[in-house]
């Protein structure tokens, strides 16, 4: 099976490295540079590039537009808070950008993790309250999508009458859903309406087990998603030239992120999967001989933060470990953006996809 490289793009040059918390997904619009990063990636051989969201930041659906008009191929996964839209509309918009990106559009749907940025927008739901809502919208989009008659939908947050979009999506059955969340009201939610269920870098023996639970809800759906898992490669000549460049980047955010008292600022996250990549960097800095979660830590594991060092051949042999276990999508994206996504296209990707092929090429149970 092909395997799927994502990486992400975003309006302005920015990294935690220079200090910047919110990193690709707030600050201004810098057009040119949006071009050649999208551009970049698209030489590099990624399928898709994820568009943040955030409260403060661009529109994804006008980045994504943009980026259509200055590429040729590749694709474009559309970070959707379902709430501030109505459902019926964004159908819409998703599906009239399909037809003029192409068919490259896919959304990648985040209820949610933190109250603070959803009262920003207006949402003072509370999280499991939301998720119910994004099984409610969800419903909706894909009826949107894919009915030819007018449907009523009478839910607890969305009361829909004789709806129907004359602009069906270029791709068929719809546009593909990815979907974030691992806390207990995500699964069920993600499960029944994710064509790829998108996981943070975690131990193998945990993605394994998440893949599990997501299997099992979804069969009562009759359905089987796809997987993905998002990393931050570091890349040396020799492995101890990848950890060198590791723990540089580790100081130079340490110092960036110092309070006036010379601390760390104190940081809480509410997302469970921010929760989980925490526990894992008190557990320990390194899982899996490369899997390093203290970058995580440092910046509160606001996003995904857990990084792969090592060599070229070493990162690609664990993200092949991953691919071994089921996962049919790998999100990568560097502390140095721009560079970065350059060099995993020369050095990185070619190597994963080789691999696959190997293992695609292979008899039955010989890796």
């Amino acid at each position: 099976m092909p395997v799927e490289f994502i990486g992400m793009i975003g309006t302005r040059s920015a990294s935690e490295l220079d200090g910047r918390a919110t990193s690709l997904v707030g600050g201004h619009i810098d057009p040119p540079f949006v071009r050649d990063f999208v551009r970049a990636h698209e030489d590099a051989g990624f399928d898709r590039v994820l568009i943040g969201y955030g409260s403060s930041g661009p529109d994804g659906f006008s980045v994504a537009s943009y980026c259509a008009s200055v590429t040729d191929r590749i694709g474009f996964l559309i970070a959707h808070r379902p709430g501030f839209v109505a459902p019926t509309l964004a159908a819409r918009k998703a599906a009239t950008l399909d037809w003029f990106s192409g068919g490259r559009i896919a959304l990648h749907i985040i209820t949610g993790g933190s109250d603070f940025d959803q009262q920003r927008d207006g949402d003072w739901l509370a999280k499991d309250d939301r998720y119910r809502r994004t099984d409610e919208y969800l419903d909706i989009v894909r009826k949107t999508w894919t009915s030819d008659e007018p449907f009523d939908y009478d839910g607890e947050f969305y009361h829909v009458k004789r709806a129907i979009s004359e602009v069906k999506p270029l791709q068929q059955p719809h546009v593909p859903v990815y979907f974030g969340g691992l806390s207990g009201p995500a699964l069920g939610v993600g499960a029944k309406h994710a064509d790829v269920y998108a996981m943070w870098g975690e131990p193998l023996a945990s993605v394994r087990r998440q893949i599990a639970e997501v299997r099992g809800e979804a069969a009562k759906w009759g359905r089987r998603p796809g997987f993905s898992v998002s990393f931050r490669p570091i890349l040396g000549a020799t492995e101890a030239e990848a950890w060198d460049k590791a723990h540089t980047y580790l100081d130079r955010i340490k110092a960036l992120r110092k309070g006036s008292n010379g601390a760390p600022p104190a940081f809480s996250p509410q997302a469970v999967g921010s929760q989980r990549l925490l526990a894992l960097a008190d557990r320990a800095e390194v899982h899996d001989e490369r899997l390093w979660t203290a970058i995580a830590a440092a910046v509160g594991a606001y996003g995904n933060t857990t990084a792969l060092v090592g060599t070229p051949e070493q990162v690609a042999a664990s993200l092949l470990a991953y691919y071994d276990e089921g996962v049919t999508t790998l999100l990568i994206r560097g502390f140095e953006p721009l560079p970065d996504a350059i060099a995993y296209g020369r050095e990185l990707i070619p190597l994963v996809r080789e691999g696959v092929a190997k293992r695609d090429r292979a008899p039955a149970g010989v890796r």
